[in-house]
């Protein structure tokens, strides 16, 4: 299959870097937000994220205008229905996206391909609110699209792989490590991450440390590039919490199971950076 023109539901900051990359691989991007005030402050972030790669060296001046050529912005999901491939990256509401893939398998020709980034929902209880469950997959993506180079190809019982098949060859060709996974809440990554994120919230809710000397012990002794608490508040405390409590309902296991001072920090808005201010302090 030929993918020419690939379309991307939300221009929020996932959804504005998947953009981004797939405009600078060479594709026709279109990105659908629910209002113009949502898109134009999507647009501009790719704008600027381009503007720094400029800055840094990282691509040229002609490289950043032929990329924004390439960019199509809409608040129609009708305008999706040229896309060869269309990734979904609103929020984590499962009714939300159900009824966002079911207006698009309406929209959309029956050879495009339609994918979720979720990084915890169901697939398949999404696929199943199409006509093509067997040309649905998942394209998780991880935070910052731009600069994360690994892709979680998701497949569901009903995908075809013929389906997976054009999703792996897209995400290589997005400059992407690709791996297939089954359809899993939290997949590989988070499957592993999520545990050892609520143990250190857990450690630290505890007493067991400072918060600078839990995250101390994991960059130097571990050689990780940030420690647990810092990187809850990179990805998102609210995020965190929904992932937890979606692979607790699933699993049942109580190290899915979110620590109460999560719960806490979310109920309260401390979501991280994305609010400026979670297990630290972003205000300056």
């Amino acid at each position: 299959m030929d993918i020419r023109t690939v379309g991307v539901v939300g221009c929020g900051q996932m959804g504005s870097g998947i953009v981004e990359v797939s405009a600078r691989a060479g594709y026709i991007t279109i990105t659908r937000e629910v209002n113009q005030t949502f898109l134009d402050k999507g647009l501009k972030a790719i704008q600027s994220s381009l503007e720094r790669g400029v800055q840094k060296g990282k691509i040229s001046t002609e490289q950043r205008d032929e990329t924004l050529a390439r960019v199509k912005g809409t608040t129609q999901l009708d305008d999706l229905a040229a896309c060869d491939f269309v990734i979904e990256a609103i929020i984590e509401n499962m009714e939300d996206k159900r009824s966002t893939f079911s207006a698009l398998d309406k929209a959309c020709p029956p050879h495009t391909i339609l994918s979720s980034n979720t990084s915890a929902l169901s697939l398949i209880e999404m696929a199943r609110s199409t006509q093509r469950p067997d040309r649905f997959i998942g394209m998780h993506f991880f935070n910052p699209p731009t600069a994360t180079k690994l892709l979680e190809v998701g497949k569901t019982i009903l995908s075809s792989d013929a389906s997976v098949e054009v999703g792996r060859k897209l995400g290589e060709s997005l400059g992407r490590t690709v791996v297939v996974v089954p359809d899993s809440p939290g997949f590989i990554v988070n499957r592993l991450l999520v545990p050892y994120l609520l143990d250190a919230i857990r450690c630290y809710e505890s007493g067991l440390a400072s918060r600078e000397d839990l995250d101390s012990s994991i960059t130097l002794g571990l050689n990780h590039p940030m420690g647990p608490l810092a990187l809850s508040d990179f990805i998102g405390l609210d995020t965190i919490y929904f992932i937890a409590e979606t692979m607790f309902d699933d699993f049942r296991e109580t190290r899915f199971a979110p620590p109460p001072l999560l719960k806490k920090m979310v109920t309260a808005g401390l979501y991280g950076r994305k609010t400026g201010k979670g297990f630290y302090d972003y205000a300056k």
